[in-house]
């Protein structure tokens, strides 16, 4: 039993200085050489500071839609809301987001209506819809601003991130700074 539990201990102590305190010093020097020294994106904007990777919620018509968040948009708290798809609880929160939806957009028909506006994502701060969803609110927001729908979606264009090394990912929109190019627009 000694020969098992000294390694046991040895590699314990050993694993436990490695990851608390030489594997946490090299994440934080990769860190200082990403933008902004891996504190995150920040976007100023009309004297407030925004985190361009944190979803915000946008209610007004005027802008788009972000993501549904299933933590209030709390940074503090990232996490979905772990119900399945067949949970009624979920299922009639999904049918409340849809209603609400074809209310503010009655030109779109209930099975346009994309999926990432109506469902949270795991993280439950996705700041990214697809060009899809977009694409899909430019009716509503140009009768709201009274701008063409063209600009409307020349500016979505201009704001599509795509795939990353073109094979990674779907394209997608981040909606704040989509939001912040729209209200800056003249």
């Amino acid at each position: 039993m000694k020969e098992n539990i000294l390694p046991a201990i040895r590699l314990t102590i050993v694993c436990l200085m490695f990851f608390s305190g030489v594997y946490t010093l090299i994440i934080l020097g990769v860190a200082q050489l990403a933008p902004n020294k891996g504190r995150g994106e920040v976007v100023v904007d009309n004297g407030k500071m925004y985190y361009t990777y944190i979803g915000q919620r946008f209610t007004d018509d005027k802008y788009f839609y972000s993501r549904p968040s299933a933590v209030n948009y709390n940074a503090a708290g990232a996490g979905g809301s772990n119900k399945g798809a067949s949970n009624p609880d979920y299922l009639a929160e999904v049918q409340a987001r849809v209603d609400t939806f074809l209310v503010h957009n009655p030109g779109v028909k209930k099975a346009d209506v994309p999926s990432d506006l109506v469902t949270a994502s795991g993280s439950g701060l996705d700041p990214h819809i697809s060009v899809e969803a977009a694409n899909t609110q430019v009716s509503r927001i140009a009768k709201s601003r009274r701008i063409a729908e063209g600009h409307i979606q020349q500016l979505i264009l201009s704001h599509t991130e795509k795939p990353l090394l073109g094979l990674f990912g779907t394209a997608r929109v981040n909606v704040l700074t989509l939001n912040i190019a729209l209200d800056n627009l003249k």
